[in-house]
């Protein structure tokens, strides 16, 4: 039996009577997370004697109440108002064209509450998941012709908020989005036709970015000019809507000796962080030992937040580095196990979306950071600095714990 179908089948048996119960392994792993970012975070910061180390408790604090709350409310409820959690989302989106959205380092993704700064991409994701969720529990699903319908309707869900985060531009965040549906789709047992379709399509896509990097490519060696100095100037020439800079951080995975030959451009960060995993050894250099980030060689605007897991294996080595990947593969597979025991097909949908989501910023950021990845914003859970991500993920697993402790209550 394919995993669709156990997780299917599983959510009709008949009630758990140890509902109402806390799962202790999420919210251990969470706490033992929580401690080894701040930790890092000092760490990487003990040269300049920053304070986000200070900041990331604060937010984890406040994450905490979050995920206790969001766990205490039946998640049957958010069912019922999903439509109007996923506005909301739509609507904080929207807010960043007004004067309360503000610019950084080029791009429009942060509300600016004056005391505090939110990123409503993080949001957008949990509010897109719950509508989702909602109507594919409210529809059949079989072949494509049959559910031509509900994916129109998950299209624009979907295709909605990544358009808005796209223009920010957020290219990292709005990718996120596409695993998740796909995955909320599988185990819905679409018909195996579409996904095949899907990939052609993404097949094609590939294709056509891989000719206007090879353009872009060419561009930079007939004009002459580095690709910062170029930067903005291939736009207006391609059919593409993509960056420069995004177009650079892909060229630079693909071949970076052609867009950064000396390593000190657009592959500073990734080859600096290549170092500092590699220099950690088996045990690593210990606290605040790492010399990268002391140093300044791994940016601190990135060591604290895309990078940390490069301090942490710098100063950890591999066994701390296999310690963490350990802790989020068991927060991971106890959300897959909990979607397994779901009593409905909405609680089940929810675990299976909040479990593909956190895989997937643990594959692309762990991935990015030894080199098996273009760089990409995505932080790290629990670990990267950073309060709107930090309060995302415990309203997410909070989810989760919902689901875990109201199996009980189908009827």
């Amino acid at each position: 039996m394919s995993f669709s179908q156990t997780v299917v089948s599983k959510a009709y048996e008949a009630p758990d009577h140890t509902s109402g119960r806390w799962d202790k392994i999420i919210p251990l792993a969470m706490l033992t997370l929580g401690v080894m970012g701040v930790y890092y975070i000092e760490a990487a910061q003990s040269y300049s004697g920053g304070s986000q180390w200070q900041f990331q408790i604060v937010y984890l604090l406040v994450g905490a109440l979050l995920y206790v709350g969001v766990s205490l409310i039946d998640y049957k409820n958010y069912l019922s108002n999903a439509h109007l959690i996923y506005w909301a989302g739509i609507v904080g989106l929207l807010l960043l064209w007004t004067p309360l959205g503000e610019a950084r380092f080029g791009a429009r993704r942060w509300l600016d509450f004056g005391l505090i700064s939110f990123q409503p991409s993080e949001t957008a994701k949990i509010c897109t998941l719950l509508m989702i969720a909602g109507i594919l529990t409210r529809s059949k699903v079989g072949t494509v012709t049959n559910s031509l319908s509900v994916l129109l309707k998950i299209a624009g869900a979907t295709l909605l908020p990544v358009l808005l985060i796209f223009s920010q531009p957020d290219l990292g965040s709005s990718f996120v989005f596409f695993p998740m549906v796909f995955a909320l789709l599988y185990v819905s047992k679409l018909s195996k036709r579409f996904f095949i379709t899907v990939f052609a399509v993404f097949a094609c896509i590939v294709a056509a970015v891989a000719v206007d990097i090879r353009g872009y490519h060419a561009f930079l060696q007939q004009s002459g000019l580095s690709a910062i100095d170029a930067r903005g100037q291939y736009e207006p020439k391609s059919w593409l809507p993509l960056k420069d800079y995004q177009r650079e951080r892909i060229i630079t995975f693909v071949a970076p000796e052609a867009v950064d030959p000396r390593g000190i451009g657009v592959s500073w960060n990734q080859r600096q962080s290549l170092i500092a995993v590699g220099s950690g050894g088996f045990f690593g250099k210990g606290h605040s030992n790492g010399m990268q980030a002391k140093l300044g060689y791994l940016p601190q605007a990135v060591a604290t937040n895309d990078f940390i897991f490069s301090v942490l294996a710098e100063e950890s080595g591999f066994l701390g580095g296999a310690f963490v990947i350990g802790l989020y593969a068991l927060i991971i597979g106890n959300t897959l196990r909990i979607a397994r025991i779901a009593r409905d097909r909405f609680g089940m949908l929810l675990c299976v979306g909040a479990a593909t989501i956190l895989m997937v910023h643990v594959f692309v950021n762990v991935g990015m950071t030894i080199g098996l990845m273009p760089v990409k914003g995505i932080p790290l859970p629990f670990l990267s600095y950073g309060g709107s991500f930090v309060l995302s993920c415990c309203v997410l697993l909070g989810l989760v714990q919902s689901v875990y402790r109201f199996r009980r209550d189908f009827n």
